[in-house]
C-alpha cells in the first residue's frame, strides 16, 4: 500500500506569523502520523516551515522545487524534486497529494486550491480569510473543509481517509 502523503501549501515570503505557526504544527502532526509531507520545497514560509515541523517530528518530506537547482531549497526536506517548472510545478503538488492543507493565502496557493479541486482533491483551508473560504467552499463545497487549528486539519484528514471510497479515489 503506498504512503499516505499530504501537501502543504501556503505563501512563501509574504506568510505572517500564524501561517507559519500552523504550517510548522501542521507538519509535526503529518509527521506523527507517519504520512509523508509535501510542500514546494523552498526555504520560505509555510513551504520551510511544515517542513522543519515535520523533520522536527522524525516525519519523511518531499520539496517538489519549482527551480532546476538546490540554490532555495527548504534543509528540511529529505527527497527534493527538481522540476525547472517554475508554479507549473503547483499541478505537480496538488495531484502527489491525498490532501492539501492551505495555511494562508496568496496567488500560487489559490492556484494550488484550484488545481487540487479541479483533480477532485480533499482541500483543507487553514485560515482566517473569509473570501478565500467562501469562493472555494463555492467552487466544491463538498471537497472544502474549513478549519481554525491544525488538529482540527488532522481530525479532518483521519475522517477523509478511513471512508474508503474517499482513499480508492484518492490513491488514483
Amino acid at each position: 500500500m503506498p504512503k499516505v502523503v499530504i501537501g502543504v501549501m501556503g505563501p512563501g515570503s509574504e506568510a505572517t506569523a500564524l501561517d507559519l505557526q500552523n504550517a510548522y504544527t501542521v507538519g509535526q502532526l503529518i509527521a506523527t502520523e507517519g504520512w509523508v509531507l509535501l510542500t514546494g520545497g523552498r526555504n520560505a514560509g509555510v513551504m520551510h516551515a511544515a517542513s522543519q515541523g515535520a523533520k522536527q517530528a522524525g516525519g519523511l518530506t518531499i520539496g517538489i522545487l519549482p527551480s532546476a537547482d538546490r540554490a532555495a531549497m527548504s534543509e528540511a526536506v529529505d527527497i527534493p524534486v527538481l522540476t525547472g517548472m517554475g508554479s507549473a510545478r503547483n499541478n505537480i503538488n496538488v495531484l502527489s497529494s491525498q490532501v492539501v492543507i492551505a495555511c494562508g493565502m496568496g496567488a500560487g496557493t489559490a492556484s494550488e486550491i484550484a488545481l487540487a479541486l479541479k483533480a477532485q482533491k480533499k482541500v483543507i483551508l487553514l485560515n482566517k480569510n473569509v473570501s478565500s473560504q467562501t469562493f472555494f467552499k463555492g467552487l466544491a463545497p463538498g471537497l472544502v473543509s474549513v478549519v481554525e487549528q491544525p488538529i482540527a486539519a488532522l481530525e479532518t484528514i483521519k475522517a477523509f481517509l478511513s471512508d474508503k471510497d474517499h482513499v480508492n479515489r484518492a490513491l488514483e
